[in-house]
Formats: structure tokens, C-alpha cells, sequence
């Protein structure tokens, strides 16, 4: 960025695939006095600690739409970026037992189809015969897409940033945001660990910190950090390939292939909010158990290794996207609740526009910061 001294007209926190995404998006639209700071380095967070899935497979509008705009984003990365993102389309499995489970599953797929998602509702007959690994006596039924699927973060989260980098964008990583400057209602800038740089507009994409970011201009957001586990195990056993994402709702399990491999997790609904990042080798036993109990092929597997990282999450599993109108010139996208990788290519277009034009073709009404308690809007039911 030219003629820096410490003066921007955009400063965004945090650096990973949101803070890339619009950076990127903001230089592309002809903003190039943009800043962003990351406190350690790109792509270390939960971008970086995420298993890079997207799908479409949502059960409110606005989420659906948000990945279908991305999914188009991912399959002509390359040829924008000139960089392959290994993308994998092997589809997502959603499984139900419980009855409840089973109907909210087809709700979701009559939403699903009004925007044109290739879903479709199986019986698990249909599930035995396509996934023959699959223990199904149990379910009442699953949907999958065969456009969903995962790519590789890091590629993704580093090509935008290499492509801001060019159209004029300064990364500060090692670059730690200590406060917020306001001043009558609006932002002024902010204070760092290398000291105080001004700016009129501040974007907060801190992901499991974006909570603590709104703190620092006197906002009490509900977005609190709560550690998700992955394990990698080998499948001793062939299995026909791909092996989708399959996910059971019931249990909060999800499992898929990894190369020769298997990804696995299940989200822990008991563990209180922190930024603990240890794995636990005693959960590590549950989710083990419910992928046997789940497909009894892999019994004989054995663990490779294990990480964990963060979802930032709300109370409905929404996300928190634009202005925070009480003070003038502060943005978030925040609150993904697991999906942001997924959705971080279409909320850098729409936060870009928002930012640049003062409005966006996106409905960003489900996720207005104030809706809690006020709006009587449904959450996101497919969160995992």
C-alpha cells in the first residue's frame, strides 16, 4: 500500500479466509488503502484447523444461498487465481434416526429445492445399496447432493491473499489488535502491538475472537469459541470410493474420505466455551466408537492423528454479517458456527459492496447483530 504512514481507510482483523475474501474483494472493486492484521499468522486459526467442507445442504435461504454463490466461486478458482485448490466433490450424507430429525430433513429439502440445490431424499434401502458400508437398520432415511464437498483452506486462503498482496493491500502478520479507537460513534482506527493505526472503517472477521473484537467497542455479541476435534484413521478394509461426507445428525457425527484415509468428528454438546486447542484422547475414544457404531467396516482401523479448532458460535448458528450501526464505520462477519470457510467467498463480495456502495443485493436481515431476542427468526438446523 502506498504512502502507509500508519493511516489506512480499511483496517480488517483477522487472517484467514473472511479477512482474505474481502480484502481481496475490496482491492478488486478499486480500494486499495486496506490493512489487514493478523495476530499470528494467515491461515493459523480455524480457517487453517477447519476440514474444508462446503455444501449446500442448509436449512434457511440465506445460508443456501450464500454457499451456492461460493461453490461457483470454487470450481472456477483456478482459472481466476491460476491456483488449484484440490476441490472434491463427493457429496454430503445427512442420516437421520430420530423422527423429529427425519421430518426436519425433508423440510430442508423442500427449501433446498426452490434454489435449484440437486438433492435428493433416500430411503436407507437406497443408502445400503449406494454406501453398502453404511449400517442403516437404524435410520429413517438421508439426503445427499452430489455437488457438495471440501477443498484445501490454506490454497484458498493464501491465493486471496497473495492477490490482494498485488492489487495494493498491506498484511501485517505478528500484528495483534489491542483496542479499538472511537471517538462520538465512530471508529477512528485501532491500537496494535506495533502501535496505533488510523482508519474511519474497522472489519471484524476475528473468527473465535470476534466476540472479544466487538468488546473492545463496548459491544456484547453472543459469539463464543468452542473447540471441535478431527481425527485421520486408516481404513484397513476396501471400501467403494469416494466415501462422502456422511454426517449423522443424530449423533453429530460426520466422517468422509481423505485421500486413502478417514477424516473424522463429532461436535462435543456438553464441553463449555473456550480456546482450549488440546486434543482429548478420551473423546477421541467416543468418536471412534460412533464411527464403528456407524460403519462397522472400519473396526479394525487405526488412528494416524488428530487436531482441534475452533467454531465460533451463536445462539441460533448463524452467522453476524455488516454494520454495527450504533457505531458508525464497524463491520463483522462473524459467528459462522462452522461454516465460514464454506461462506467466506460470497461474504467477501457482499461485505466488499456493502462497505464500498453502502448496500449489497444480499439480504443480510438473518443475520442483523440485534436479532437476538428481538427476531422471531429460525436458526440454522443442519450445524454440525
Amino acid at each position: 500500500m502506498k504512502n502507509w504512514n500508519n493511516t489506512a481507510e480499511i483496517i480488517i482483523i483477522g487472517g484467514g479466509i473472511l479477512g482474505t475474501s474481502v480484502a481481496h474483494n475490496l482491492a478488486k472493486k478499486g480500494q486499495k488503502q486496506v490493512v489487514l492484521l493478523e495476530k499470528e499468522f494467515l491461515c493459523e486459526g480455524s480457517t487453517g484447523l477447519s476440514v474444508g467442507g462446503f455444501r449446500q445442504q442448509f436449512s434457511t435461504p440465506a445460508n443456501i444461498l450464500l454457499s451456492r454463490e461460493s461453490v461457483q466461486l470454487f470450481k472456477h478458482f483456478e482459472d481466476e487465481f491460476g491456483v488449484g485448490i484440490d476441490m472434491n466433490q463427493p457429496g454430503y450424507l445427512f442420516l437421520a434416526r430420530e423422527e423429529q430429525t427425519w421430518e426436519d430433513l425433508k423440510n430442508g429439502v423442500q427449501i433446498q429445492e426452490k434454489y435449484s440445490v440437486p438433492v435428493e431424499r433416500l430411503s436407507p434401502e437406497e443408502i445400503s445399496h449406494r454406501w453398502p458400508y453404511i449400517k442403516t437398520r437404524d435410520l429413517l432415511g438421508g439426503t445427499f447432493c452430489p455437488e457438495d464437498g471440501y477443498a484445501d483452506p490454506y490454497l484458498v486462503t493464501m491465493a486471496y491473499a497473495k492477490e490482494a498482496k498485488k492489487q495494493g493491500v498491506l498484511i501485517l502478520e505478528n500484528t495483534e489488535v489491542t483496542g479499538i479507537l472511537v471517538k462520538n460513534g465512530r471508529v477512528r482506527g485501532v491500537d496494535t502491538s506495533a502501535g496505533k493505526i488510523l482508519a474511519p472503517r474497522v472489519i471484524n472477521v476475528a473468527g473465535p475472537w470476534g466476540g472479544k473484537v466487538a468488546r473492545m467497542v463496548g459491544l456484547d455479541l453472543p459469539v463464543l469459541p468452542y473447540r471441535r476435534q478431527v481425527f485421520v484413521i486408516t481404513c484397513t478394509k476396501d471400501i467403494p470410493q469416494p466415501v462422502p461426507m456422511v454426517i449423522d445428525m443424530d449423533m453429530r457425527h460426520y466422517f468422509r474420505g481423505e485421500s486413502s484415509m478417514i477424516l473424522t468428528g463429532m461436535s462435543d454438546l456438553e464441553e463449555p466455551s473456550s480456546f482450549n486447542l488440546q486434543v482429548d484422547q478420551t473423546f477421541m475414544i467416543k468418536v471412534v466408537e460412533a464411527l464403528v457404531q456407524r460403519a462397522p467396516v472400519m473396526a479394525d482401523s487405526k488412528m494416524i492423528r488428530g487436531w482441534a479448532g475452533l467454531y465460533a458460535v451463536t445462539p441460533d448458528e448463524n452467522p453476524i454479517i455488516g454494520e454495527i450501526e450504533i457505531i458508525e464505520g464497524f463491520y463483522c462477519a462473524i459467528g459462522f458456527s462452522g461454516h465460514g470457510f464454506q461462506h467466506g467467498p460470497a461474504v467477501g463480495r457482499i461485505l466488499s459492496e456493502l462497505i464500498l456502495e453502502g448496500k449489497t443485493d444480499f439480504d443480510l436481515s438473518p443475520f442483523a447483530h440485534d436479532r437476538f431476542g428481538k427476531l422471531n427468526l429460525p436458526g440454522e438446523k443442519r450445524a454440525v
